[in-house]
């Protein structure tokens, strides 16, 4: 067993194919078989139950899956700690995004950064796109964590330097206790079932699902909404309803099986999610050293 392997497999697990997985890697589909048979001759095990739309874990697997998660862990929290206590972050850093992407992504990593660098002050805001905007606009917010600025919002500011985090995408999902979910539906379906709505998606999703409803004459009346994503996951967990959320605050309770994917047909969405930080030299250590810490905790989740 390598670093590469366990990466592969748990990528393998988590995306839920080898396709997905391959493409989450930047590797091709036959290149990411071969590395899980070789990690099976290995292990002497069948490690996964292969198929036709996807994957899971066997008893062996499940077990390896467990412990893999945990070394990769492991290593990463080990390469964060590295790169913050490599350099002296000196000064004040105002980071702006939203409230289930830094759940996600940014808090995970902060008690890192200030545990080894005391002379550091960070200030972590969440809010709307368009506050998050004007704030840049005004040059008030030095590093924002937003989905594509040009395509969301149709804005770009060249006083702020772009950076790759991740690829998001929106999931609808129901209870993993409902038994009675389809697989696979049609947008004209989608009010079959009670609506949970998280009111913080994305602009460029907002806009093409009211275009799918005037499509499909739909009368969409959510049961509940908020722009809460925890307060949504433990709703729809219950069972109360079916919603659409972003792919990143949901993944975990996928696999887990606490929340089950239906595929909608005739909506599908995705968006780069990126670093945008103000373009400061005397800032560039804590530049760089937040965006390692960010890609690969966005990797690793």
């Amino acid at each position: 067993m390598n670093h590469q392997q366990l990466t592969t497999f748990v990528t393998v697990i988590a995306e839920g194919s080898m396709t997905a997985a391959a493409e989450k890697l930047s590797l091709t589909q036959p290149a990411v078989s071969q590395q899980i048979r070789n990690l099976e001759e290995e292990q002497g095990v069948n490690l996964l139950v292969r198929g036709t739309r996807q994957v899971k874990p066997t008893l062996p697997g499940q077990i390896l899956y467990d412990y893999a998660k945990r070394i990769l862990h492991l290593t990463q929290q080990a390469q964060v700690a590295i790169q913050t206590t490599s350099q002296d972050l000196v000064g004040e850093l105002r980071i702006s995004t939203y409230n289930s992407i830094g759940l996600f992504l940014v808090s995970p990593i902060m008690g890192m950064f200030l545990k080894h660098n005391s002379k550091l002050r960070l200030h972590l805001n969440y809010g709307k796109g368009d506050k998050i905007i004007n704030d840049m606009r005004s040059g008030q917010v030095d590093v924002v964590i937003l989905p594509d600025m040009r395509s969301e919002f149709g804005i770009e500011f060249p006083d702020y330097e772009k950076h790759f985090l991740f690829n998001d995408e929106m999931w609808l999902v129901g209870s993993g206790k409902d038994t009675t979910l389809p697989d696979v539906i049609s947008m004209s379906e989608f009010t079959t079932k009670p609506v949970v709505s998280f009111t913080e998606t994305y602009p460029g999703f907002r806009k093409l699902f009211e275009t799918r409803v005037k499509e499909n004459r739909l009368n969409v009346e959510p049961v509940f909404s908020t722009d809460n994503v925890g307060t949504v996951k433990r709703v729809v967990e219950s069972g109360l309803g079916w919603g659409f959320l972003p792919s990143h605050a949901i993944k975990k309770q996928v696999r887990g099986g606490r929340m089950l994917r239906v595929q909608v047909e005739d909506l599908k969405y995705s968006v780069n999610v990126n670093m945008y930080c103000l373009k400061n030299e005397r800032n560039r250590m804590m530049y760089d050293t937040i965006l390692g810490a960010l890609q690969q905790q966005a990797t690793s989740s």
